[in-house]
């Protein structure tokens, strides 16, 4: 699972290699990458509306 959020995170910040990306869609499991992918992006939006509100105060 760990190997699922790194290559998560690297293609969220556009570092991932294409020999990781070619891996990944070898892998056969997009739905760990989907799920994994939701999860991430909602901590994002989460943690930036958390930073937004601390900056307004």
């Amino acid at each position: 699972m760990w190997s699922v959020v790194k290559s998560v995170l690297a293609a969220l910040l556009g570092v991932q290699s294409n020999q990781k990306r070619q891996q990944d869609f070898s892998s056969g499991k997009p739905a760990a990458y989907l799920l994994t992918g939701f999860i991430v992006t909602l901590l994002f939006v989460v943690a930036l509306i958390f930073l937004a509100s601390l900056a307004a105060r």
